[in-house]
């Protein structure tokens, strides 16, 4: 069979017809809704080498829960989020599984899994990102000791790359492009589906003269194409439609310390102007404690070996990271959305794939959640071994369900999180 290459390049995608044994023997698109009201919405916020749990989880259950170290910034708040301890992926790994805190799944052992390594946000994209410019906002930096920011992951195993710094994340959602570049980008978007006419009328020929094992490679092959058809038809939509009205000025970009306020703030913004309704955030390594007076770097720190003075610069960092979670989760308390505020339609989820940073153990993770219609003000305890081992994944199918997507599992889910 003579094998064909699309490159679609301004999409990030390749489409190569698969091989097909058989043959070598012998020789629609999602509608537009707009912007509507009260819209479902998720966010997730992770890091890099997790909190200290011993300063984190209170110890006692219920709306009395105690305040602890870590807490104390979010205590104004406690009636809008939940803190939840004992969930995890049962995944080791260290730094090499911090990858599966949205999916679940290590990308080592995703290739013969129909969803592969996909992580929730991604999921979430594919099913209802495509009403909104932005299906879904990955933010996150380049940098540190664990090659970039790995908290988003597509069906086919692929990271997703974050916008980095304030400056890009700023000029995707605020500026618009020239009538010069509209006008490229519109004959770029008529070249691009002829394109993939010719792989839908090459790939229905064959699909006449391939046997049962090859028809389904096929029809996992036009899956795929389906997935390019949705981003060009997206791109194609709001080629020539202008983008919000910038609030402020473009900012400059400082360093992860500083600029972690103005992240958040500009996801707020996003989630407001309906530009997306899915967002995540991952605090990298190039969150330097410099910037926050504290001398050693992070990931010396996170082993800790128990020394008072390590673990003190630590909540130092910590604290910072939470409270200004918390200031972003008070700032959506204060966005209208029609007869509601913006939490209200929000889900958001803080934690990361890390639980203890010294050991770098990847079970019993910092998981707090906000927002989202859910009834808040409570700390949970859910058996952490055993038959009655609730993993994280069944947070993720309640999640998906409130989102409107009717999902029974996901990732190595084993029921609804209730």
């Amino acid at each position: 069979m003579n094998r064909r290459h699309f490159l679609l390049s301004s999409l990030g995608t390749t489409l190569a017809l698969p091989g097909m044994s058989s043959l070598m023997a012998k020789g629609p698109v999602q509608a537009a809704k707009g912007a509507g009201m009260g819209a479902r919405r998720f966010v997730a916020v992770g890091n890099l080498l997790g909190y200290q749990t011993k300063q984190l989880f209170p110890t006692t259950q219920g709306r009395s829960y105690e305040k602890t170290t870590l807490l104390e910034p979010l205590w104004d708040i406690r009636d809008k989020m939940t803190v939840i301890r004992g969930l995890d992926h049962g995944v080791k790994g260290g730094h090499f599984a911090v990858h599966s805190f949205l999916s679940g799944v290590l990308n080592s052992e995703a290739q013969n899994r129909p969803e592969g390594n996909v992580t929730i946000d991604q999921y979430l994209a594919d099913e209802v990102g495509f009403e909104t410019r932005f299906p879904a906002l990955t933010v996150g930096s380049e940098g540190g000791i664990h090659g970039g920011c790995q908290i988003a992951w597509t069906k086919s195993g692929v990271r997703v790359p974050p916008v980095t710094n304030p400056a890009e994340l700023f000029e995707k959602l605020f500026v618009t492009d020239s009538k010069e570049r509209q006008a490229r980008r519109a004959q770029e978007n008529q070249v691009q589906a002829s394109i993939l006419d010719s792989v839908l009328e090459e790939a229905n020929r064959l699909s006449k003269k391939v046997n049962k094992e090859d028809k389904d490679k096929l029809d996992e092959y036009l899956t795929s194409v389906r997935d390019v058809e949705k981003r060009l038809e997206l791109r194609q939509r709001w080629t020539d439609q202008p983008k919000p009205k910038a609030p402020f000025d473009k900012p400059a970009n400082r360093n992860a310390v500083e600029d972690l306020p103005l992240l958040y703030e500009m996801i707020a913004l996003a989630l407001q102007s309906d530009s997306t309704r899915i967002a995540t955030l991952e605090i990298g390594g190039d969150f330097m404690p410099q910037h926050l007076g504290i001398k050693k770097d992070w990931h010396g720190l996170s082993h800790h070996g128990n020394d008072a003075e390590a673990i003190a610069d630590l909540i130092t960092l910590e604290k910072y990271q939470i409270d200004h979670f918390g200031k972003f989760v008070a700032r959506l308390a204060k966005m209208n959305d029609g007869e509601r505020t913006l939490l209200d339609s929000t889900t958001v989820l803080f934690g990361s794939g890390m639980g203890d940073g010294n050991s770098h153990k990847n079970s019993d993770l910092p998981i707090l959640l906000a927002g989202g219609g859910y009834k808040h003000g409570e700390f949970r305890e859910v058996p952490r071994e055993g038959i009655n081992k609730v993993p994280l994944c069944n947070l993720f199918v309640d999640i998906a369900q409130k989102m409107g997507v009717e999902i029974d599992s996901f990732g190595n889910s084993t029921g609804r999180f209730a």
